[in-house]
């Protein structure tokens, strides 16, 4: 609390001794803060370049102060070490928010105004106890901003960029939004990193998994689809685990959230525009791009726009690919992607786009979260390629009964390409007397 607001406050009557909802006086917390900010001005200390040095700093101001209080008349210090690390957020973090980002329990963190910041634990929200000012959240955006290079003000009113530790930073600032600034960041908590940890959290069976893995490696198109929270992410860079090692991966993100591990992989993400309007690259250009750099696969963070119509279009060339998107089924999904393509332009018709996805897609995965936050794939359905009318034929290859992933009679198109990645199709997709229910999972 700066000492301005100290001396608001005091003169609408409250103590000059003021306690934080730990116990420690709000003057001390002041006064450390203000020291340390200083000692960093003078070294020419970068808060976030140099943070091991700025630790060592705040232990020293903070038991300097401890010293000094016992023979002046400096408010004494509750807890130090509590103290010091509310310093040190303050001053190298990110405030009053850097516990939440601490924490691996929440997966979500968003400001509504600044006296209502709520975070989300297992998919469930509740309201916490921190109060900032307007000042404060701005002043908050800004320093999440630094990092990124980009920026909000009244001729860009939306942003979102990455946080050094990966997570997404989205704010819509006023008059978009009616009076405060809309601050959400979502936490890059990759509870998994295979598919086999997937299997061990519940959120699909064994033989889903073995059968994904093959396909994967097989070189078949992926859509991961599902609703906001529900896993997409996660699910897409477990996915792109099973991708060979040999192969030259290329990654298309509005902000950078995929984490492939392979040794030959390019990723690249949006950038806004400048102050002068100029600049902006958009994720369909960064598709286009990507063709030109020797992909032997692509990944597409998430389709939301016209960029559908390029990644349909390298899809149908031969180049394996995968995406997410958001939808509520897989049939949906391939609705969806029958209908995004049509914002390219208006020489883009339905007559082209329908079969095109048809020879595009080969599986659509749809994952969900349920109530309870738990995350679970619902279904995977096949694109066997043929189309009637304006309907794509789609089947079944796993579906959800009785809560319960289970293998349902359809097939996947291109077996003659499982085959010769040495896989056994007939083997994965033979029924098995058992089957996984769902299970407690928290992924992003």
């Amino acid at each position: 609390m700066s000492g301005l607001v100290l001396v608001t406050l005091r003169a609408f009557g409250f103590p000059a001794v003021l306690h934080d909802p730990e116990g420690t006086p709000v003057d001390s917390i002041a006064v450390v803060e203000e020291e340390v900010r200083e000692l960093v001005r003078r070294r020419g200390l970068d808060p976030r370049a140099d943070a091991a040095e700025i630790r060592l700093l705040v232990d020293e101001v903070v038991a300097d102060y401890d010293e000094r209080t016992l023979t002046s008349s400096l408010p004494p210090l509750t807890d130090a070490s509590r103290t010091a690390r509310r310093v040190y957020d303050a001053v190298a973090g990110f405030g009053p928010l850097q516990s939440y980002l601490d924490d691996p329990s929440v997966e979500e963190i968003w400001i509504n105004d600044p006296g209502r910041v709520f975070v989300a634990r297992r998919g469930h929200s509740e309201l916490t106890t921190t109060i900032l000012s307007a000042g404060a959240v701005r002043d908050l955006v800004e320093r999440m901003l630094k990092s990124s290079g980009r920026r909000v003000d009244l001729s860009t009113p939306f942003v979102d960029a990455t946080l050094p530790d990966g997570s997404r930073l989205h704010v819509v600032i006023p008059d978009i939004t009616r009076q405060f600034w809309a601050v959400n960041i979502r936490k890059f908590v990759l509870t998994a990193h295979s598919l086999d940890e997937l299997v061990s959290l519940g959120t699909l069976t064994d033989q889903a998994a073995r059968f994904l893995e093959a396909a994967v490696a097989a070189g078949l198109n992926v859509i991961v689809a599902g609703g906001t929270q529900a896993g997409k992410t996660t699910m897409l860079n477990c996915l792109a685990a099973a991708i060979p090692a040999r192969e030259r991966v290329i990654t298309c993100e509005e902000v950078f959230e995929l984490r492939v591990p392979l040794p030959d992989v390019v990723s690249m993400q949006t950038r806004q525009s400048n102050l002068e309007g100029a600049g902006e690259i958009r994720l369909r250009r960064l598709v286009k791009e990507a063709l030109r750099m020797r992909p032997e696969r692509i990944l597409v963070g998430e389709v939301r726009q016209e960029e559908c119509l390029d990644l349909l279009i390298a899809l149908n060339s031969g180049l394996p690919g995968m995406c997410t998107l958001h939808a509520n089924s897989a049939r949906e999904a391939i609705t969806k992607l029958c209908t995004l393509p049509l914002l390219a332009g208006e020489n883009v018709s339905h007559s082209f786009v329908v079969p095109t996805v048809a020879a595009s897609v080969d599986i659509v995965l749809h994952i969900v979260r349920d109530a309870q936050g738990q995350r679970r794939v619902r279904e995977i359905a096949a694109v066997p390629g043929r189309v009637e009318g304006d309907t794509i034929e789609m089947a079944e290859l796993f579906s959800t009964r009785r809560d319960m992933l289970t293998r349902a009679e359809g097939w996947p198109p291109h077996t003659e390409r499982f085959e010769r990645a040495g896989y056994d199709l007939a083997d994965l997709l033979r029924p098995r007397s058992a089957a996984v229910s769902r299970s407690d999972v928290a992924i992003a």
